[in-house]
């Protein structure tokens, strides 16, 4: 009878073990909900709503205004050796207009020119950025419309590779991140230099002039630029006109996405004279 009554004991304090077990879990549990629930709102709160809103290219040459630009695009090319035998680099980074990008591009090819896509070396952010980069971003750099990601396009060199010997003309597209990306990076900006110092022809459309401020070599010359970075080309020493395209020495600038037509007939006119 004794040792039936210390099982009993021994069974009625295993059950209270346990039920104090699942209490504690229960409680942590509640906690854990709480504190995650908790860190959601504040993750909602410091997070904005998202939306993708993309803006096919065929938008661009039908809008109202654009009709020579469409133009330039559909008509087809009469001379496809007109820049047989030149090269182009093209210095490109995350965040570049699309169609200012593809659209010269396209026309150089069309016109008989070499072109290759010319990237920064692969350099992530630190990891306390907390940011995430897809695989392809390796080999491959972000293309946007305004402000929005719209696709990749893969580079075939990094700007670490090139020499100025390599080409006869390096052309930088625009975008609002692009130029930021570019102007930060040293290979980039030592091979602009060096670019300029040959007398070789050097091509930046909309935001992309600022990597030639970067690179100090706009004192004295006249170029153009989008907008709100105006100012910035001005206290790099340039003078800046109020034209689609401007051509200087071996420097030409464009605008603006819709400037893309008479920015790309401006190189292969001076690279024909060359």
């Amino acid at each position: 009878m004794k040792k039936m009554n210390q099982i009993i004991v021994a069974g009625i304090i295993s059950i209270l073990a346990v039920l104090n077990v699942e209490a504690q879990v229960t409680v942590k549990t509640k906690e854990m909900k709480t504190n995650y629930s908790n860190e959601l709102e504040i993750v909602n709160k410091l997070s904005t709503q998202s939306a993708v809103v993309n803006m096919p290219v065929s938008k661009l040459l039908d809008a109202p205004g654009n009709e020579a630009l469409k133009s330039f695009f559909f008509t087809p090319v009469k001379n496809k050796s007109a820049l047989k035998g030149k090269k182009i680099a093209v210095i490109v980074a995350d965040g570049f207009e699309e169609i200012e990008l593809t659209g010269p591009v396209w026309y150089f090819k069309e016109l008989g020119a070499e072109v290759e896509i010319v990237a920064p070396k692969y350099n992530p952010a630190p990891e306390r950025y907390g940011l995430v980069y897809p695989e392809m971003s390796k080999t491959h750099v972000m293309a946007i419309q305004y402000l929005q990601p719209v696709g990749w396009i893969k580079f075939d060199r990094t700007a670490d590779q090139i020499k100025v010997s390599d080409y006869d003309a390096v052309f930088i597209p625009g975008g609002a991140w692009n130029p930021d990306n570019l102007r930060n990076d040293k290979d980039v900006i030592k091979f602009i230099q060096d670019f300029n110092k040959s007398g070789k022809l050097i091509a930046a459309i909309c935001h992309a002039p600022v990597v030639l401020a970067s690179a100090d070599i706009l004192k004295g010359r006249k170029l153009t630029g989008y907008w709100n970075i105006q100012v910035d080309l001005k206290n790099a020493g340039g003078t800046v006109l109020k034209e689609t395209v401007v051509t200087d020495g071996n420097i030409i600038t464009s605008r603006h996405p819709i400037d893309v037509a008479d920015f790309s007939k401006a190189v292969e006119s001076w690279l024909i004279k060359k």
